[in-house]
């Protein structure tokens, strides 16, 4: 295609003639070099196009954030520097958007890059219905590094539960391989059968118990060790103690009165080593609002912290 077609079916409102002075002043390029009108254009080139008033972004442009879209991201933002973004995802909202999704956490990001290769990356991946600590890269040299550690497991994730039941032991570990099994009501994981070793996922899950209620409820402290598909409602549905108000993986038992039909899975803590090789990120999440009103109505204080005494849940720190 010529590239006065080009500009014709993508700016159709700049007219031939200011195209023209656009080209002999230099300010439209193609690869870096000047051009005119009836330059061939191959696939794979790039165009500079300088700012036009009243005109459409240019193709494959992100969509610019409304107002209330920054104003969302900045009051889910735990911390921030020149590499990282790390967000408080509320319940309820996706990470990627699917079929039916169209409000979701990438796209937000999207429309934070002045182009596809420039806008921020997803690191890691949370359940619409958890809530907690996500991290995102602002390039793709950082999302790279970030994707190595999470590989290695120098990155330490700390979620917080709420299940039926005490387990016993109070502490443990749960090395339950996983199959991804499809049903009418959507994707689910089972635990492996013998024989399905070529097909199942490697999952080891470290748990502790923070807190209890009665032998109603517990307050647990999970560690995944790899980062499998629903591992952790899969394992403690497994270890016979489902997460309160998961419809994926039930509880036969009832949900206590008073408290939310919601997941009561938060990702709360996660530390990791900051990718220009200088300290350790180290970031923690309030938690959301139904696991703030379970939490009060069975007594357990958010400021806890975990069964090995490593350190307060609370603030933000990088050093």
């Amino acid at each position: 295609m010529r590239l006065d077609r080009w500009f014709r079916s993508h700016y159709a409102q700049v007219p031939h003639g200011r195209l023209e002075k656009l080209l002999r002043t230099g300010q439209v390029r193609v690869d870096g070099g000047r051009a005119k009108a009836n330059t061939r254009l191959e696939a794979g080139q790039t165009i500079r196009v300088p700012p036009l008033p009243d005109a459409p972004p240019p193709p494959g442009a992100p969509k610019p954030l409304s107002k209330a879209d920054r104003a969302f991201l900045k009051s889910i933002t735990l911390y921030e520097d020149d590499d990282l973004l790390i967000l408080n995802k509320p319940s309820g909202i996706a990470v990627q958007g699917g079929t039916k999704t169209v409000q979701h956490i990438d796209r937000l990001l999207e429309g934070l890059g002045d182009r596809p290769e420039t806008r921020p990356r997803l690191v890691h991946r949370l359940d619409r219905d958890t809530s907690g600590v996500l991290v995102v890269a602002k390039r793709r040299g950082v999302a790279a590094k970030l994707g190595r550690a999470f590989q290695t497991r120098s990155v330490r994730k700390i979620y917080w539960a709420l299940v039926h039941g005490v387990p016993k032991p109070s502490q443990g570990k749960i090395d339950a391989a996983l199959v991804k099994a499809t049903t009418p009501d959507g994707d689910r994981v089972r635990k492996a059968r013998p024989g399905e070793q070529d097909k199942a996922q490697s999952a080891v899950t470290h748990y502790a118990v923070i807190d209890r209620a009665a032998r109603e409820v517990a307050l647990m402290s999970l560690k995944p060790v790899t980062g499998r598909q629903h591992q952790l409602r899969a394992h403690m549905a497994i270890l016979g103690h489902p997460i309160l108000g998961d419809t994926k993986y039930p509880s036969e038992a009832e949900l206590p009165d008073g408290i939310e039909r919601r997941l009561h899975l938060h990702a709360r803590r996660i530390a990791f080593p900051h990718p220009s090789g200088e300290g350790v990120v180290d970031v923690t999440a309030p938690l959301p609002p139904h696991m703030e009103a379970a939490f009060a109505a069975f007594g357990f204080s958010p400021k806890g912290g975990d069964p090995d005494g490593d350190a307060e849940l609370c603030g933000v720190s990088c050093g």
